[in-house]
C-alpha cells in the first residue's frame, strides 16, 4: 500500500513541506504562507499530520544510506518543553557530527541512562563505540558499568568525561534548539518525538552532504 494513498496533495508538495519545515524551523503557520504565495492552499493542521506522519518514516529509510559511524561517541543531555514542562532529550552523535540516536526522557537518571545507550547500541549494533565522552554526571558510569556486565557493550569500551571533547555536541545541541525555538515547544511526548526525528534527520543529511560533497538522499528514491 502506497504511503501517500487517499492524499489529496501530490507528493512532491507533501515532501516539500515537511523537508522545509524540519530543516528551516519555521512554523506551520508560516509555512502555509509560503505554500499560498507559491499557489497551493494547505492548512497548517494539515502541514502538522504530515510532519507527524512522514518525518519518521524518512528517517528510519535515511539511516540505511548513512553508512559508517565512528566508534568515538559524544553523549550528552539537553531540554525541551513538552506539554509545558521541560523533559531531558539525550543525544549522542559521533566525533564527526553524525547522529548516533536521541531520546526523550522524564528523569536524567541511571535508568533513563541506561535505555538510551541500550537504544542506540541497538541502533548501532554495525558500528559499536570504541569510546562514549559524557559529562560527569554519575549515571552514566553506573549505566555503561550495567551493559557491560550483560554483554550487550565490550568491556574494552573507554569511558571519558571530558567537557573539551563534549563541545562538538554541545554546539550541536545549539543547532538543533534553533530549528525547534519556533515550534514553541511541543503539546505531547508522541508528537515531540516525531518532529524531532525530522529535524534529526534532516541535519544528518546535512552533515553527510557536507562531508562527502555530494547529495545522499532524493525524496521519490527514499519513499
Amino acid at each position: 500500500m502506497s504511503l501517500f494513498k487517499r492524499r489529496r496533495f501530490p507528493v512532491e508538495i507533501i515532501l516539500l513541506c515537511v523537508r522545509w519545515y524540519c530543516k528551516y524551523g519555521i512554523s506551520y503557520r508560516d509555512l502555509a504562507e509560503m505554500m499560498q504565495e507559491r499557489g497551493v492552499e494547505v492548512d497548517p493542521s494539515t502541514i502538522f499530520r504530515w510532519v507527524q506522519r512522514y518525518a519518521p518514516e524518512i528517517e528510519r529509510r535515511v539511516r540505511h544510506f548513512q553508512g559508517y559511524r565512528s566508534g568515538s561517541w559524544r553523549v550528552d543531555e539537553t531540554y525541551v518543553r513538552v506539554g509545558g514542562k521541560w523533559k531531558y532529550l539525550f543525544r549522542a552523535i559521533d566525533k564527526h557530527g553524525q547522529l548516533i540516536d536521541f531520546m526523550l526522557a522524564e528523569r536524567r537518571n541511571t535508568r533513563a541512562a541506561y535505555r538510551f545507550l541500550r537504544k542506540a547500541l541497538k541502533m548501532m549494533s554495525d558500528y559499536p563505540p570504541c569510546s562514549i565522552t559524557t559529562d560527569r554526571l554519575a549515571s552514566y558510569p553506573k549505566a555503561i558499568r550495567r551493559l557491560q556486565n550483560e554483554g550487550l557493550l565490550s568491556k574494552d569500551v573507554e569511558h571519558r568525561t571530558s567537557k573539551y571533547l563534549n563541545n562538538v555536541i554541545e554546539a550541536d545541541h545549539g543547532a538543533l534548539k534553533r530549528v525547534i525555538r519556533p515550534t514553541h515547544g511541543f503539546q505531547r511526548p508522541k508528537t515531540a518525538s516525531a518532529t524531532i526525528r525530522g529535524f534529526e534527520v534532516m541535519r544528518m543529511i546535512g552533515v553527510a552532504t557536507a562531508s562527502c560533497r555530494r547529495p545522499v538522499w532524493q525524496a521519490k528514491s527514499v519513499l
